[in-house]
């Protein structure tokens, strides 16, 4: 029998505009030599102004969608994205409790960027109760850390302090985006045990569309390829930086779109 490659695994949200989401996922993949797969958690009908419909797949069928990659292919790592419902949560959580892959990393998309709230308290019970104990890296921006820990963060030692009490919620490893915090650079703030590390980037005067999504999709692609949490988070942000600085606007909305090849076209 011919030898699989290695596969990473997204569970997520559609987005018809490409720029975020699975498709932001499976291109993140794609850019770090890792086979992408994918099961659809939701869809959407979105561009670079919005989201104008979402449409959740019936949960069995999501179910299948999963144990069909767990079925054919070598899956070393699997990302979560848009999870809506706690019936879909709960289905997730089922299925990696049978697959039980070797890492996995949470992207908790809870609070669209107008700051409205996507969740169900119900769903953010499942989340925090079912699958934040499993997973490898968590990766919240100050938002959805503020809601999981349900109090504000200011920047600085008060960051510093709320990726301890995040670490305290089960996962392995932390990521604390610092996009939205009100410091100079973007500090990303990585801890796990006893290791904490701050990973800086110069801030960009524009707004990326899908950085969080195609951020745990690198860590998720590091990870599968036998990196630490660590390091995989450091290369993650590193990854984001250059995508970012090298986007572009493809759509009629001011958003930029990351150029997930960056890397490639600078050879």
């Amino acid at each position: 029998m011919h030898e699989r490659v290695i596969s990473a695994l997204t569970i997520a949200g559609s987005d018809s505009g490409g720029g975020a989401g699975i498709q932001a996922d499976l291109k993140a993949f794609a850019a770090h030599g890792v086979h992408g797969l994918s099961a659809l958690a939701a869809l959407t009908a979105q561009h670079t102004r919005g989201v104008t419909a979402v449409h959740a797949p019936d949960v069995g069928f999501l179910r299948a969608q999963i144990d069909a990659c767990f079925e054919d292919f070598d899956v070393r790592a699997v990302k979560l994205g848009m999870l809506a419902t706690a019936d879909i949560i709960h289905a997730v959580a089922d299925a990696l409790a049978h697959w039980k892959p070797a890492a996995l990393v949470v992207d908790p998309v809870m609070v669209a960027t107008s700051g409205a709230k996507l969740l169900a308290d119900d769903a953010l019970d499942a989340l925090r109760t079912r699958l934040l104990p499993t997973a490898t890296v968590l990766t919240p921006n100050l938002p959805e850390a503020e809601l999981l820990l349900g109090r504000r963060i200011a920047p600085g030692a008060d960051a510093d302090a709320a990726l301890v009490e995040l670490l305290d919620l089960g996962a392995d490893g932390v990521l604390l985006k610092g996009g939205h915090l009100a410091e100079t650079e973007v500090i990303d703030r990585f801890g796990s045990g006893v290791l904490r590390a701050s990973f800086r980037s110069r801030r960009l005067p524009l707004e990326g569309h899908g950085t969080g999504c195609t951020l745990a999709s690198a860590i998720a692609a590091n990870l599968a390829l036998g990196e630490t949490p660590s390091q995989a988070a450091r290369l993650g942000t590193e990854y984001i930086a250059g995508a970012l600085a090298a986007g572009y606007r493809p759509g009629l909305g001011d958003v930029v779109v990351l150029d997930h090849f960056w890397r490639f076209r600078e050879r």
